[in-house]
């Protein structure tokens, strides 16, 4: 049976760039991000947003994501509410993709709220990335294109490394590149030893 193995980390830290050197080395990646988004669009979910968060969020039939962002961003309830909506989907969307992979020896499944989710209770291991607050803002300010403030409100609204760390078996340091590759290699080959020995 193919292992899932969780990868997770807080905003900024860099877990996708992980993510895609597994990849690279030949391991299936599932990134929760990405196909969350796909399905926000999906017609059912559409209409649940659309109930419980109103139509101000639209423009036409299209999902304003920086209104819904706005909201649920300072609203810690709303935020609880959107991913009562969007996470159950997700989990459905994954099972699938999951037996679509059924001869790896084991899959990455790449989520920012692993832990808050409980998800991580279907994984045999779990890796949380890290990386010094100052990179984890510079990071987010220069992709998203948001002020340092806007930033801290993301970190803040998110479970602490500490809180991650408890639940992880592997801890990569994401804050030098070539020391966090060496680091996801060495875990690499320690995942394939343990699941085919």
């Amino acid at each position: 049976m193919t292992k899932i193995v969780g990868l997770t980390g807080g905003i900024g830290s860099g877990k996708t760039t992980i993510a895609k050197h597994f990849e690279s080395l030949g391991v299936p990646v599932y990134i929760s991000d990405d196909e969350a988004k796909k399905i926000t669009n999906t017609p059912k979910v559409i209409s649940k947003i659309k109930l419980i968060f109103g139509f101000s969020i639209f423009d036409g039939e299209i999902l304003n994501r920086k209104k819904l962002g706005a909201i649920v961003f300072n609203n810690p309830d709303k935020l609880k509410e959107l991913n009562a909506i969007i996470h159950p989907e997700v989990k459905k969307h994954f099972e699938k993709w999951l037996l679509k992979h059924s001869n790896s020896i084991f899959v990455i499944k790449e989520s920012a709220i692993l832990i808050e989710t409980c998800e991580y209770k279907i994984c045999d291991f779990v890796i949380t990335v890290l990386a010094s607050l100052e990179n984890r803002i510079k990071r987010i300010m220069a992709r998203d294109a948001i002020s340092e403030e806007d930033v801290m409100l993301k970190i803040k609204n998110q479970l602490s490394d500490n809180d991650r760390i408890i639940k992880s078996n592997f801890i990569i340091n994401n804050d030098i590149h070539d020391i966090s590759i060496m680091e996801t290699n060495a875990i690499y080959k320690t995942l394939v030893n343990r699941f085919t020995y």
